[in-house]
């Protein structure tokens, strides 16, 4: 996918992968990344979840990055929040009680940018990307973190005969392949939630499998 295709994808109101509630694997299983209180935690390809309201109300600081302008200002509208608005390099950069999104490209991210950052959040940001570029996704954290961070994972998987992404299936093999150098690997969850999503059971899934993954440094 293009940044232009998921630009056009907000435009058009097709955000199937935008969840009206927090997740409820976060609020379950987010404890288990035992980040350090009041620290930074970084939420890529971040829409405008309200998975980043439930850490900031925890105590964290949030940090997203997203490419569409449209999800970030409808993020603040719709939460009733008014962000100061400037520029670092060649992103935008939206703030306002304790949530700081950056509008732009995540292959365009600086380190720097993201130096106080001590874990990760990914529920939408993996999945979202077709399989050569889920590879250069993970290279480009590797850069912008010269330390493993623990990290939440999120994946679906299915049968890749019956659909086509995205989301697209990642299955706990390409979890490994990817993350397994610098990473403990620990699957917590994995349920079947088709009954609760008839728009892929109308597409002909006959089962899609939610993981959640707790990745811990080495």
């Amino acid at each position: 996918m293009k940044p232009e295709s998921w630009i056009e994808r907000w435009k058009t109101g097709r955000t199937g992968f935008h969840l009206s509630h927090t997740n409820p694997w976060l609020e379950k299983c987010w404890a288990q990344v035992a980040a350090p209180a009041e620290s930074t935690v970084f939420v890529p390809l971040c829409g405008k979840s309200l998975d980043l309201l439930w850490l900031r109300d925890q105590g964290y600081q949030v940090i997203g990055v997203e490419i569409s302008q449209l999800a970030v200002g409808g993020f603040f509208a719709e939460n009733g929040m008014q962000p100061r608005v400037d520029h670092i390099e060649n992103f935008e950069r939206w703030r306002c009680d304790g949530i700081t999104l950056l509008v732009g490209d995540f292959f365009n991210l600086d380190s720097g940018m993201l130096a106080d950052v001590a874990s990760v959040y990914d529920r939408a940001s993996l999945i979202a990307l077709p399989v050569e570029m889920r590879r250069k996704y993970v290279e480009k954290k590797r850069e912008l973190f010269a330390s493993a961070l623990p990290t939440l994972l999120i994946t679906l998987e299915y049968d890749q005969q019956q659909m086509s992404g995205p989301p697209f299936c990642v299955d706990l093999s390409e979890v490994e392949v990817l993350y397994r150098q610098r990473f403990r690997i620990s699957r917590i969850i994995s349920e079947d939630i088709l009954d609760a999503e008839p728009h892929f059971k109308s597409k002909g899934l006959t089962s899609l499998i939610e993981n959640v993954y707790l990745l811990q440094p080495k």
